[in-house]
């Protein structure tokens, strides 16, 4: 869905939903929206200014030089992913994995590992350190445009010996569900969804909500997660 950043859910664009929920984080001390050089996301850059984030422009491919980029001079210790697709984060949730990361010391944790969230509550932290390293010896294309499997795929979780990681959980089991925007009709369950809820509610609300309507749940339910990635190594394999 080209431009789907920009589109309206309610009275707010998907961008603006999404940074105003990140900021319910109280762990996150500054937000950057790291965009592209295209001229097309002038226009993302324009709105991000009325969310009063910063923002970044950079690679359009390279998104793991991206990122490394817009953190220069930063001195983050940790960095915090969230994809725009997602405009229900969950600051909350956020904050818990922040957490649980610095608690337990690691170099990479993710809810991601093993799919226990929806996909839409997507969240990666990782050291900025482990972040320098993938950005040095990352070579595959999969790994410089989806910025973090150089460092998952090495990590001990996976049974890599280059970064200490493990998965967030709470014991969930909503990985089949989806709160993430990546198809028409997956704007149309996250527009319902807000027309029904209200877009202050947590992950919990709306996961719930889907599980009491399956008529709502379907509108969605035939996508693959993370299909963009599973593309990407499928052009490397040809």
């Amino acid at each position: 869905m080209p431009g789907k950043v920009l589109m309206k859910l309610g009275n707010e664009s998907l961008l603006q939903l999404h940074v105003r929920r990140i900021k319910n984080s109280k762990k996150i001390d500054e937000l950057i929206v790291a965009t592209t050089t295209a001229e097309e996301d002038a226009a993302i850059v324009s709105l991000v200014d009325k969310t009063k984030a910063n923002v970044y422009r950079g690679s359009v491919e390279d998104v793991l030089d991206r990122f490394y980029q817009a953190l220069q001079g930063k001195g983050a210790d940790y960095v915090v992913r969230l994809t725009a697709d997602c405009p229900l984060i969950d600051g909350s949730l956020i904050d818990k994995v922040i957490q649980f990361t610095i608690e337990h010391n690691l170099d990479y944790c993710s809810n991601t590992l093993e799919t226990c969230y929806p996909d839409g509550e997507d969240i990666e932290v990782f050291r900025y350190s482990a972040l320098e390293k993938a950005w040095n010896e990352a070579k595959l294309s999969s790994e410089r445009e989806h910025v973090t499997p150089f460092i998952w795929k090495n990590s001990s979780y996976r049974g890599g010996a280059l970064f200490k990681s493990d998965n967030f959980s709470e014991g969930y089991s909503y990985g089949h569900l989806r709160l993430t925007v990546d198809e028409e009709t997956d704007f149309i369950l996250v527009d319902t969804l807000i027309s029904k809820l209200g877009i202050e509610k947590t992950w919990l609300e709306y996961a719930e909500f889907l599980e009491m309507n399956n008529d709502i749940k379907a509108i969605n339910s035939s996508i693959t997660r993370n299909e963009g990635y599973s593309k990407s190594i499928k052009k490397e394999e040809k």
